[in-house]
């Protein structure tokens, strides 16, 4: 269906329920002439349809209802009395805007020559035109009927012609669209949601108790209820899901009236106004999304000489889009204004004492871009009715997060902003991976969940290995980070040969969750976990398990927020400067004294740390014993000419680079590792020398690109 349709057929509802009041209404009316209540309402109710057939250009339906609504207007005033021939009138035109409206619903349209509105018009604007206490009334022609069935009668010489209609309907067959419809208390809704669920529950635990039985009539039996339980769910859920559009409706006027008072020309751009999802987060989501929208329009689109001068058309474009993907909506708001400077956020960071600046110092561009969620930010110079207060976007985050979603910001200055707002379809049910740690179960939302991998043997060395202090899985090409569920929770790690990893993606953040078990995948129903665990960010909430017993349900971005786990993708503006096949995985390294190199991660073996004790000579060569052998040792600083501070400390972190060709290994000696991250490299001849292929900027520094090859050639050490 489209637009258009949809909002005929709403008209057409309203309308209808308006109409069967309105008939109450005047024949009330007619009794009670001096209940201005009644006129109000009766006036409201005709202005509604005129003002909407007006706008669906139903002209013959607005022609009744405008003089409808004058005359009511005069009643209103107390310039015309309620008499008999006024509410045979009025009645007359109810009748007759029914009829209109059956004809539009039949046609979509308000032509039907079946229904005589002219007679009406000229009866009411008699009656306005009539003296007020004259006594003659003016009778209106009856309202419209239906054509009487032809009386038998004897054959005629002469038959006419058929005439073509429609064909005769069976007493039901026919549906209007008033019929398929009812309006419902919201409340009744919310209550049908909390028994589905109540009803999820008692079927998940009667399947549990009837997978080990030998009565086929109970397992039969608990497999139908199993069908008509999920049926009964989806269709319940449906009755809540509402299109985002509705939220939006309002937001043209709210970017217009803004644009007008800052001074701005701003195109607004919609897509996906009819992706749906649960009411109730309808709601929720409402009052952040607009501050967002607001936040655009003030910190993000220039005014139209800054855009000139910039190169830019003068009209900013300001584009809303929603989509489902991996389970989740995602709203983005994109501008393409000024963008976020990460420099200047960090300078007024430092000056409002948001952090220090030794933290900022130690900040990626990602974290500082984060910076704007901190209670008490903002980087308007001046408070005004709109923005300076240093309240808003950490009361969006919270907002968000509190229904289970997630807000990420990614900017590139003088291009624009992006921020991308994540939320749950509902909240009620939703399918879950459960796991076991400790003899306790816990249950992950699916939508978090990428994939499950075990390890086992001679694996578990070769793929896990320690990254600046902290486990990391290669998996495929990439180094994925790792956090032990047991330690999370206070415990510690089994120790087991093998290793169970469930792969989770919070935004752009992913992580592989060491688990005991993995049970299976269930729906659960989400309940709200006690004010005592409200301060524990690691959970989202509390079910009950099929066989009675609570199981927490792990809040993924709680746990990665908890144990300090980064972004391991691209950074976003490197993602916008070119495609997939673009990208090349670097692992960015510290050398001499804060200087960074990268290396390309393919050219990397394995990561390692070695005690200093450790080093031995072997003629002018520096080494180490290593796996049954002996890995000769390159120090990178010096062989692309910096001075070499890798010596402090008491250990050496080695990176084991094989070659093709090569017959061994060899380690490269660095400072650290900083990230592992994957970029569109744009180099630069700048920088370049014997061991350099040029420089780059990564995560917003300057960045030598290493060629190990090249290194490894230059030191002497044969590869």
């Amino acid at each position: 269906m489209d637009d258009d349709a949809e909002i005929i057929a709403e008209f057409l509802v309203e309308s209808h329920e308006n109409l069967d009041q309105l008939d109450r209404d005047l024949v009330e009316l007619e009794r009670e002439p001096g209940s201005r209540e009644r006129l109000s309402s009766i006036f409201r109710t005709i202005h509604t349809i005129k003002g909407t057939s007006g706008f669906l250009a139903l002209n013959r339906l607005e022609q009744l209802t405008h003089v409808g609504e004058t005359l009511l207007s005069r009643l209103r005033d107390g310039e015309v009395v309620m008499t008999p021939p006024i509410a045979e009138g009025l009645l007359s035109m109810v009748d007759t805007v029914r009829a209109l409206l059956d004809g539009i619903e039949r046609t979509g349209r308000d032509t039907d020559p079946a229904i005589a509105v002219d007679p009406v018009v000229a009866v009411l604007e008699a009656l306005l035109a009539a003296d007020p206490v004259a006594e003659e009334p003016v009778v209106p022609p009856p309202a419209p009927e239906p054509a009487p069935e032809p009386a038998s009668e004897p054959a005629l010489e002469r038959e006419p012609e058929p005439v073509p209609g429609p064909e005769p309907e069976e007493p039901g067959e026919r549906r209007t669209v008033v019929d398929s419809s009812v309006r419902v208390d919201v409340d009744l809704l919310d209550d049908l949601v909390d028994l589905v669920g109540e009803l999820v529950l008692t079927r998940n635990q009667l399947l549990q108790r009837s997978l080990g039985s030998a009565d086929a009539e109970l397992v039969r039996a608990s497999q139908r209820l199993d069908l008509v339980a999920s049926e009964l769910q989806e269709s319940i859920m449906k009755t809540r899901m509402q299109p985002i559009g509705q939220i939006w409706s309002k937001l043209p006027r709210v970017v217009r009236d803004l644009s007008h008072q800052l001074g701005r020309e701003v195109e607004l751009m919609m897509e996906g106004h009819e992706t749906e999802l649960d009411r109730s987060l309808l709601e929720a989501v409402k009052d952040p999304l607009t501050h967002l929208v607001r936040n655009s329009l003030d910190h993000g689109i220039e005014p139209p000489d800054v855009r000139r001068a910039a190169g830019k058309e003068p009209k900013g474009t300001l584009s809303l889009r929603a989509y489902h993907e991996s389970g989740q909506v995602v709203v983005e708001i994109a501008d393409d204004g000024k963008g976020i400077d990460p420099a200047t956020i960090g300078a007024v960071a430092v000056d409002r004492g948001v952090v220090t600046r030794d933290q900022l110092a130690r900040m990626e561009a990602r974290d500082v871009l984060g910076l704007i969620f901190r209670p008490g930010f903002s980087t308007a110079a001046a408070v005004s009715n709109i923005s300076g207060r240093g309240v808003g976007m950490d009361v969006v985050r919270t907002n968000i997060e509190r229904i289970g979603g997630s807000v990420d910001v990614a900017s590139e200055p003088g291009r624009g902003t992006t921020t991308r707002v994540r939320i749950p379809l509902t909240l009620a049910i939703i399918p879950a991976l459960v796991v076991g740690e400790g003899g306790e179960r816990y249950a992950i939302p699916q939508a978090n969940l990428v994939e499950l991998v075990r390890i086992e043997g001679d694996d578990l060395s070769r793929q896990v290995e320690d990254l600046a202090g902290a486990p990391v899985l290669r998996l495929r090409g990439r180094l994925l980070p790792l956090v032990s569920l047991a330690e999370t929770l206070g415990g510690s790690s089994s120790g087991d040969e093998a290793l169970t990893v469930v792969v989770l993606q919070s935004d752009d953040v992913r992580f592989g969750l060491c688990v005991s078990e993995v049970h299976d995948t269930q729906e659960i129903v989400v309940k709200p976990i006690g004010r005592q665990l409200k301060a524990l960010s690691m959970y989202a909430g509390a079910t009950i398990m099929g066989d009675g017993r609570v199981a927490l349900i792990l809040d993924v971005a709680g746990i990665a927020a908890t144990v300090g786990v980064g972004a391991t993708q691209q950074e976003p503006a490197d993602r916008a400067a070119g495609g997939a096949d673009d990208r090349t995985a670097l692992l960015v390294l510290e050398v001499a004294d804060g200087r960074r190199a990268a290396l390309p991660l393919a050219a990397v073996a394995r990561l390692e740390e070695f005690g200093r004790d450790r080093v031995e000579r072997s003629g002018t060569a520096e080494v180490v014993q290593y796996r049954d052998g002996i890995l000769p040792l390159v120090r990178l600083a010096a062989a692309i000419g910096l001075p070499d501070t890798s010596d402090q400390g008491d250990q050496i972190s080695v990176v084991v680079h094989e070659s093709g060709d090569a017959t061994g290994a060899v380690g490269i000696v660095i400072d650290r590792v900083l990230d592992v991250v994957e970029v569109v490299v744009d180099a630069s001849e700048v920088g370049r020398r014997t061991g350099v292929t040029g420089s780059a900027v990564v995560q917003d520094r300057v960045t030598d690109l290493v060629d190990l090859d090249a290194v490894v050639r230059r030191s002497g050490v044969p590869a």
